[in-house]
């Protein structure tokens, strides 16, 4: 079962999102919200497989919310759910550890495939989003953000998370949870394994 939270400040598009859902055998609604803050409310006591987010939103932006859901929530991932097509803005949730991105103009098909992807360790993009985020090395589909490739080549580099930490001015914990998701994505299997991709790859990013 994928235990779903959705934060929209439109109460008609959860609405309709739910009923959509009330169909589906494996996916439950576990909760909703309409601003950021009790967004974080409902993961933190629902811990939910997946939460569905607008980007703007009132009291705290999904941004913000993002960036502190899969920092302190590493099993939660977290789909933008957004009416901004605009690089700066998909590239801010990427950063901020987003798994997927789609537009609120999309079909509820389009929502349902997301969920599924993501909660399958993939990472899912609408199709009308032409991403300019991705790395420069021939390998469009390598899923990671800026963020995650500047870890990347910091640990190919042979730096700990601490001092990958000091460098970034970012925390270690912050570190450590990108790493993990750089492991998802790529679908890699522990540090060695990490370290021997980052070593492979730290001068092509």
């Amino acid at each position: 079962m994928i235990n779903l939270v959705i934060a929209e400040d439109h109460q008609s598009l959860i609405d309709g999102i739910k009923v959509f859902l009330e169909y589906e055998n494996d996916i439950k609604v576990v909760g909703e919200a309409n601003d950021g803050e009790h967004l974080l409310e409902i993961v933190k006591t629902q811990k939910p497989d997946i939460v569905l987010t607008d980007i703007r939103m009132p009291k705290m932006d999904g941004i913000t919310a993002t960036r502190y859901i899969t920092a302190e929530y590493p099993g939660c991932k977290v789909i933008a759910f957004s009416m901004f097509e605009q690089d700066e803005a998909i590239a801010q949730m990427v950063d901020a550890g987003a798994s997927g991105y789609i537009m609120k103009n999309a079909s509820l098909k389009i929502v349902l495939e997301a969920i599924r992807a993501v909660m399958n360790g993939e990472t899912y993009f609408d199709a009308s989003i032409k991403r300019s985020d991705s790395p420069k090395n021939g390998s469009d589909d390598i899923p990671l953000s800026k963020r995650e490739m500047e870890i990347v080549k910091l640990i190919g580099l042979g730096k700990t998370s601490l001092e990958i930490a000091e460098e970034l001015f970012i925390g270690k914990t912050t570190v450590d949870t990108h790493r993990k998701n750089i492991l998802r994505k790529l679908n890699l299997q522990g540090k060695s394994e990490l370290l021997r991709y980052a070593m492979e790859k730290k001068y092509d990013f």
